[in-house]
């Protein structure tokens, strides 16, 4: 699989990483196997998919767990990227709350590195900014560990330029994740832009759409403990309404003789060489269909009619 740089930490991973969050946390408890998803991640590393993401939230804690065993092994092979700052204060309702004190980033960094096994982290990324705590004092606690060798790099999620700025003018920010897909294009305006002119790698997460993209969701597709049946785009009415996006995602595959899942992936790598999305699965086969997108390349018409699609009917969240 083609390489690319995480901005200027150095690091270098497949184009295609893997994003670990839906085989323990948020989709479908009911299919969840933490042997196969163990099966899935070293599966990943032999195909070239070597941005393994998680966080500690997912979980809680659990997730963590199981990508330390699966990569037993095969530390040196990949690039390990987790998370902190967000804590879960109600695990039936995913209702989250953002912990942001350099006093937890210390705390838990430590915890993260035993539940992965690892000495070091490669990539640590502030999950949600603390609004009760000054970004300076966080990032600035993220920074101390790569200067104390525990992570190599750091990262945010889900901000703005100005936020980018303040991070950015007390240590380099090495990537950015954030939504990014067919139906959520919030960051082309002006978070993209930043990371090319700043040397940072943006991640995007749910690429798929979490799901909705693939053609595969429908109404009913998923249990009461899956997030999505309380997500304003996977009302009944939404999928309806949005059914005409997947339609002319499906017509631009038929071209490729590829999946819409290639081609939503696709597209994302398009946006620009310091994009490397994490599309998650917990099934072999959607692993390597995703995989295989890295060797898809997209033309200008596909590009054209894909970027003239409209607006998703409901808000993210």
């Amino acid at each position: 699989m083609q390489q690319r740089r995480l901005g200027s930490s150095g690091l270098e991973a497949g184009a295609v990483g893997l994003g670990c969050m839906g085989m323990s946390w948020a989709y479908g408890a009911d299919e969840r196997d933490d042997d196969a998803s163990i099966a899935v991640i070293r599966r990943a590393v032999e195909l070239g998919v070597t941005l393994i993401d998680t966080a500690d939230v997912y979980g809680p804690f659990t997730n963590e767990e199981l990508v330390g065993r699966a990569l037993r092994g095969l530390r040196d092979d990949i690039v390990l990227a987790t998370k902190c700052g967000l804590v879960v204060e109600d695990v039936a309702t995913y209702r989250i709350g953002r912990d942001g004190r350099p006093e937890h980033v210390r705390s838990a960094v430590e915890a993260s590195l035993r539940r992965l096994g690892t000495d070091v982290i490669d990539l640590y990324q502030l999950h949600r900014v603390d609004p009760a705590v000054p970004l300076e004092e966080t990032w600035g606690a993220m920074a101390e560990l790569v200067l104390a060798g525990s992570v190599r790099a750091i990262g945010l999620s889900e901000v703005g330029v100005a936020e980018l700025a303040r991070a950015q003018a007390v240590h380099p920010v090495a990537s950015v994740q954030s939504e990014l897909s067919l139906w959520t294009r919030d960051p082309l305006a002006e978070v993209l832009p930043w990371c090319e002119a700043n040397d940072a790698a943006f991640i995007p997460f749910s690429p798929l759409g979490r799901g909705y993209l693939t053609g595969a969701v429908t109404a009913g597709s998923f249990d009461d403990a899956d997030f999505r049946a309380r997500n304003p785009r996977f009302t009944p009415e939404a999928l309806a309404a949005n059914l005409g996006i997947v339609e002319q995602v499906r017509a631009v595959a038929a071209r490729h003789d590829a999946t819409p899942a290639q081609v939503a992936i696709a597209w994302t790598l398009a946006q620009g060489p310091q994009v490397l999305p994490i599309p998650g699965t917990k099934k072999q086969r959607y692993l390597e269909e995703n995989a295989a997108a890295a060797a898809l390349t997209l033309t200008p018409q596909d590009l054209t009619d894909l970027d003239a699609l409209p607006t998703p009917v409901g808000t993210r969240y």
